[in-house]
């Protein structure tokens, strides 16, 4: 079993070279928001760019899209017709996907699920574009329980999921929030091989394991129950990803650098702590390599 420590950054941040060019170090869509939800979509982005991505493109319902457009000059945010996501938007979902492959050269990857609600034909929508994307992915919040609902369609494929306790109850039906580490460790490791993928447990001790390594993080704070940190937490590790990261390690950086910037910035704000806090906090993590 592996302890994240902060010798895992030091794999992942190596000095950029001279002649780097746009979209060496990733490009990042994120799929996410709704009528009523527009913030988790914006904050895995930010999250992304304070973790070294070159670009993030946000797709998300219009009044999601308007919204996300306006907080920030450095966010893009692509307008879909209608208040949730439907499968009449897979066309453009598939395409965007694939011109980002394209003009990245490969140095892409997905993050989806924040804030998209759990209509039925959005929940239908989101499993039919897992079915057909051939990126890494980030699986997050509403499309947990999409993926619940059908998880042979995961199997095999360049997936991390990051789930809190219940919503691993809901992609896996098994109950670990009252187990001893010990034993959650176990679960989590017997799931990720089961259903072929990358596991994050969020949790007092993340747990991440793709079924056959184990990882552990302690980093974090009590404060990271706050509405938000899953949005960074899924941003950065979708920024990893994007840069060629390998799944695993990336869901451990991940960990590390999210609960790290919760711990910082939680001793100089206390209660008062929200998820853009955090977000300012990365560079302070990333700056101690």
């Amino acid at each position: 079993m592996i302890k994240v420590t902060k010798n895992i950054l030091k794999d992942i941040y190596k000095p950029r070279p001279l002649d780097a060019r746009k979209y060496d170090f990733g490009l990042l869509l994120v799929i996410g928001g709704s009528d009523f939800y527009s913030g988790s979509p914006a904050l895995s982005a930010m999250a992304a760019f304070r973790s070294g991505v070159d670009m993030v493109r946000i797709i998300a319902p219009k009044r999601a899209a308007d919204i996300i457009a306006s907080f920030s000059p450095n966010l893009a945010a692509y307008p879909l017709e209608g208040k949730w996501l439907t499968k009449e938007h897979l066309a453009t979902l598939i395409s965007m996907t694939e011109s980002a492959k394209v003009v990245s050269g490969g140095n892409t990857a997905v993050v989806i699920g924040g804030g998209m609600g759990r209509t039925e034909e959005t929940q239908e929508a989101i499993l039919e574009y897992l079915s057909q994307v051939q990126v890494p992915v980030v699986i997050d919040a509403d499309a947990i329980h999409a993926i619940g609902k059908r998880p042979e369609l995961i199997s095999g494929k360049n997936f991390l999921i990051t789930p809190h306790t219940y919503e691993f109850f809901v992609l896996t039906g098994k109950q670990v929030y009252k187990l001893p580490d010990k034993e959650k460790i176990k679960v989590v490791q017997e799931e990720a091989a089961r259903l072929g993928a990358t596991i994050l447990l969020k949790g007092k001790l993340d747990i991440i394991s793709d079924g056959k390594e184990v990882a552990i993080n302690n980093t974090g704070s009590p404060l990271l129950t706050v509405g938000g940190m899953g949005d960074t937490l899924a941003g950065i590790a979708g920024a990893l990803m994007a840069r060629g990261t390998n799944i695993f390690e990336a869901g451990c950086a991940a960990a590390y650098i999210n609960g790290l910037a919760g711990e910082l910035v939680g001793k100089k704000l206390g209660e008062s702590m929200t998820a853009t806090d955090l977000i300012e906090a990365i560079p302070e993590v990333l700056s101690n390599i």
